[in-house]
């Protein structure tokens, strides 16, 4: 698997039975706390091999510092970050690069392992598949609002929890409910990823808008003017591709937000729907059924 369908991540079969799943992701600081920054953004990286099914096995440190401006410490602790979820996926750090830069960013390089015959891509969903959202929407306005130091600390504090959550879990449960299709929600917002989703497989997503999770405080923080450059950016990009109601900006907005660590949007057979809520219920993970897919339409997402 190559770029051909804009999927997470690059899958190479090295064996029978087996191959690589390959991805990189860097980020800047979305939160003060370089600790949790790490976390966040080796989250963020991991999270493309959940969404292709994957295991991660290795990953490798990418570092853009400023050194001239901050102390050796802030780079020991967001390192310490990245490598807390790299073990809590299992995976081991096998080294990385350091680059002295007038801008902090920080994420890691991936490989993942895979069945070559378990691959869950983005462009396999099929019409009558159930589509389920597993992390609500509104990292990308949070973290704006957290720069602008202008968010409640209860609303932060959530959205640095789901950021900071890896999709382990979540794509287990996948696998377990034969997921037809998935992607994870990140830069280009859930609306963004569904197109991707909708064109690779040729089929139109539809989505209930009264379904669609959205974090607490998000609508107020949009209210006041919280939004990221990158959500209109990916309004302005894939609105013709979608028919959504004529709503105001505090329920559509969020819809196009860049997600950081953002959720799985997985579609699967009907039959599964109801396995995969009351599994996800019992294990205590975050699971909403947001919509369906149709056969192709005028418009590659539905919004009602």
């Amino acid at each position: 698997m190559g770029p051909e369908t804009a999927d997470d991540a690059g899958v190479y079969r090295i064996g029978e039975g087996l191959a690589l799943v390959e991805t990189v992701d860097i980020i800047t600081p979305l939160v003060d706390d370089p600790f949790t920054f790490g976390r966040i953004a080796a989250a963020n990286a991991l999270s493309d091999v959940y969404a292709m099914g994957g295991m991660p096995a290795t990953a490798m440190n990418l570092v853009f510092f400023p050194a001239c401006s901050l102390p050796g410490s802030v780079l020991a602790e967001i390192l310490a970050g990245g490598l807390d979820a790299v073990r809590e996926a299992g995976a081991c750090l096998v080294g990385g690069h350091t680059v002295e830069d007038d801008e902090l960013k920080y994420g890691i390089a991936v490989t993942g392992l895979i069945n070559p015959g378990r691959i869950v891509r983005n462009s396999t969903a099929r019409p009558g598949d159930r589509l389920i959202l597993t992390k609500p929407l509104g990292t990308g306005i949070v973290s704006t609002a957290i720069k602008a130091d202008m968010v409640p600390d209860a609303v932060a504090a959530e959205a640095i929890r789901w950021m900071t959550l890896l999709n382990a879990a979540a794509a287990g449960l996948m696998l377990e409910c034969d997921a037809s299709a998935c992607t994870d929600v990140t830069g280009f917002g859930l609306i963004g990823h569904a197109c991707e989703m909708a064109r690779g497989a040729g089929v139109t997503l539809t989505f209930s808008l009264s379904a669609l999770p959205v974090m607490a405080g998000v609508a107020g923080l949009v209210a006041d003017g919280l939004v990221p450059a990158g959500c209109y950016r990916n309004r302005d990009h894939y609105a013709p591709h979608v028919d959504f109601p004529d709503a105001g900006p505090e329920r559509i907005l969020p819809l196009f937000d860049p997600q950081t660590s953002g959720g799985l949007l997985v579609a699967l057979p009907p039959r599964a729907l109801g396995s995969f809520l009351a599994t996800a219920e019992d294990r205590g993970l975050f699971a909403v059924a947001v919509g369906e897919v149709m056969p192709l339409g005028e418009h590659f997402v539905v919004i009602t």
